[in-house]
């Protein structure tokens, strides 16, 4: 009897020692796809806190730009390829949530499909004219656009994006209709503005240094607060409208991660937010502040999926 309950002891702490000797995470680097091409003020703020993110969990963040299909690769690859155990993250954004309502045969369940980690930032949005614009405020645009409608133009850097969603939203506000012109990226807005080709830009702020030089006005920005770099131009909520709209973004992972490895995560990634590092990047560029928890992520995105989804449907979008 003694033998035996010997052997059993025995082989219960053989079967045990393998999960004592588990590496804890990470024992490797980890792998985020971000995507969009590398440059500007997103991929600058999230290279910073990469490397803060590294230092802090003792592997390094490799960063993999996957540009292209609207901004979908990296969402692709979490729901078609990658396992739930940590070491594949991607940039989450409001493309992905819209993206299943877009087609009649959607690759992804926006809540479901996904682990939320993280949201941290998102883009400044604004709306400018020419400096020699009869225009000096937005509502002196919109009761010009109200006298002629369907006549002023204004541009975005797509159909179907967070900024053409916005501005059709505002335009219905205080009933008047405008021509959207969509380009395939806000520089190419600014460029069309230059040329007297439109009316307004209706985008991230690939205007700024047009602004900063005095060739365009600035007469809104869509953020929560005015702006550091542009104190003068008032938010849509001081000029009566009750929006803002920042197409939040964030860290997501592939559904089924470990609780404890998303807690990991989110105290790192909120480490590097917080490091000052990053923040004077996001002082650089007024970027937002959006930060949410796991569970706030998750309350977040329930709730925008229903506007998604009521908006696409309203401006009858499709990518089909």
């Amino acid at each position: 009897m003694a033998v035996f309950t010997r052997r059993a002891a025995l082989a219960g702490l053989a079967l045990a020692t393998p999960a004592l000797a588990q590496p804890r995470f990470p024992d490797r680097p980890i792998r985020f796809l971000t995507p969009w091409p590398p440059g500007g003020s997103l991929d600058a703020l999230q290279r910073t806190m990469f490397e803060v993110v590294g230092r802090d969990l003792g592997q390094p963040i490799v960063s993999e730009n996957r540009p292209g299909a609207r901004g979908t690769m990296a969402a692709q690859f979490l729901v078609q390829q990658a396992r739930p155990d940590g070491y594949t993250l991607a940039h989450q954004h409001l493309s992905i949530l819209r993206h299943p309502f877009l087609t009649r045969q959607p690759s992804w369940d926006p809540v479901a499909d996904f682990t939320y980690i993280m949201q941290f930032s998102g883009f400044t949005f604004g709306t400018v004219v020419r400096a020699d614009s009869p225009h000096r405020t937005l509502a002196e645009f919109f009761e010009a656009a109200k006298r002629n409608p369907g006549r002023m133009t204004y541009s975005t850097s797509g159909i179907a994006t967070s900024n053409h969603i916005a501005m059709e939203d505002l335009l219905r506000r205080v009933g008047a209709e405008m021509l959207h012109v969509p380009f395939r990226g806000a520089q190419e807005g600014v460029t069309a503005l230059l040329g007297r080709q439109i009316d307004m830009v209706a985008d991230a702020q690939s205007w700024r240094p047009q602004v900063e030089s005095g060739e365009f006005r600035l007469l809104s920005v869509w953020t929560r607060d005015r702006l550091g770099g542009f104190p003068n131009a008032p938010t849509l909520r001081e000029l009566g409208h009750d929006m803002v709209v920042t197409s939040p973004y964030g860290v997501a992972g592939p559904k089924g991660m470990a609780p404890e490895v998303v807690d990991i995560l989110h105290r790192s990634f909120k480490k590097a937010w917080e490091d000052e590092s990053a923040q004077a990047i996001v002082r650089r560029w007024d970027m937002p502040r959006e930060y949410l928890g796991p569970a706030e992520y998750l309350a977040f995105v329930v709730e925008r999926v229903a506007y998604e989804r009521e908006w696409v449907a309203r401006l009858n979008l499709s990518i089909d």
